[in-house]
């Protein structure tokens, strides 16, 4: 029987979601119902929600849950009720790169994680006149008491973790790690740039400790952000807007330029700028929010005679179903302290989260359940 839930509703674009009292479907084959218990506030979700990437409405965003197993569908076999869980995105894991373990680049990435619902159309939400909510953003929709993903994108977790911290490993945490760890892995003792120190790039920073970097610089905006970068690992810390590019890299005792640079702020005339500063050798990641149809610029020559790379980085690279304990470890052994980028907020007020979120107040708010 449809279970009755609350929900956090968009239903206008550019508007704040209202709660809801809505229903949540039984699980199907191969789905799972979560009992969400906390989910964080990420950057995409107030893309979709000003339109800038085409939503159905009315919806339940949110895409970072964590919570505890409610009931499986069948031929689930590795979760079961009263299992802790992070959720992460959904994967058809039949293509060609669920095939090779690269589910960020799954074939069918935006219509299982932007379709507004399952494969075949149907949503899980339902409102108090019976009328559809789409849901499945990220495979999740968790910004919602409950939510029903599919196993693919279910990560079991121990029991004894602190559940309501874990669910932006699930999406922002894991792209900034990810994007050292599983993608630019940089060579011990070499030089790394991050631009934009949120919660993506924060990440990042920590990961490129973990990973050996000699050199790693933090460029950003906000002082009190560069701040907080160099006691998380950053080597150097600046003004984005103080010098050139590479006058931060010749600062930071790289004047070649730096091994590898990663952008999180969606700039296209960031980007192109940061382009000019990479070392013979150097890679450029984009992993920001970047709007369609702008355009990387750079010279052909200069890319090809210093063998420089660009290359488009989705959640990281990552497994989620490896990945996400990987970075658990890592937090436990005290190598990753991404809990000292958060702040809870009551679900009542999360719209509360998302203005703090989008101004800058908080870097990565997390709201709980009641």
């Amino acid at each position: 029987m449809p279970l009755p839930i609350k929900a956090a509703v968009t239903r206008e674009t550019g508007q704040p979601p209202g709660l809801e009292d809505v229903t949540i479907d039984d699980p199907r084959d191969g789905e799972v119902l979560v009992a969400v218990c906390a989910v964080g506030v990420c950057h995409t979700d107030m893309v979709m929600r000003d339109g800038h990437v085409t939503i159905p409405r009315p919806m339940v965003l949110g895409h970072e849950g964590s919570g505890k197993v409610v009931a499986v569908g069948g031929g689930v076999s590795s979760v079961a009720p009263g299992d802790a869980v992070v959720l992460s995105f959904d994967s058809c894991g039949r293509c060609p790169s669920c095939h090779d373990h690269e589910p960020a680049y799954c074939h069918n990435w935006f219509p299982l994680n932007f379709g507004g619902g399952r494969a075949d159309g149907s949503t899980a939400l339902h409102a108090a006149d019976g009328s559809a909510i789409h849901s499945h953003i990220f495979g999740q929709s968790s910004f919602a008491t409950h939510a029903i993903v599919h196993e693919r994108n279910v990560v079991k977790v121990d029991a004894d973790l602190p559940l309501e911290l874990l669910g932006p490993l699930g999406c922002g945490i894991q792209t900034g790690a990810g994007s050292v760890l599983n993608v630019l892995k940089p060579r011990p003792g070499s030089s790394l740039a991050v631009i934009g120190t949120g919660a993506v790039g924060l990440s990042a920073i920590m990961a490129a400790r973990i990973a050996g970097a000699g050199t790693i610089v933090a460029l950003d905006l906000n002082p009190e952000r560069v701040a907080l970068a160099r006691e998380l690992g950053a080597t150097h810390g600046f003004h984005a807007d103080a010098a050139d590019w590479q006058e931060h890299a010749t600062a930071a005792g790289c004047p070649a330029g730096f091994d590898y640079i990663i952008d999180t702020t969606g700039s296209l005339a960031v980007c192109n700028g940061a382009l000019t500063a990479l070392a013979p050798r150097g890679e450029l990641a984009l992993v920001g929010a970047y709007p369609p149809g702008a355009a990387i610029e750079a010279e052909a020559s200069f890319l090809m005679s210093g063998g420089r790379v660009v290359r488009g980085i989705v959640e990281g690279g990552a497994d989620p179903k490896s990945f996400i304990p990987e970075l658990i470890a890592h937090h436990k052994a005290g190598r990753f302290p991404f809990d000292r980028l958060v702040r809870y907020f009551d679900f009542a007020d999360i719209a509360q989260a998302i203005e703090a979120g989008e101004t800058g107040q908080v870097i990565k708010p997390i709201v709980r359940m009641p």
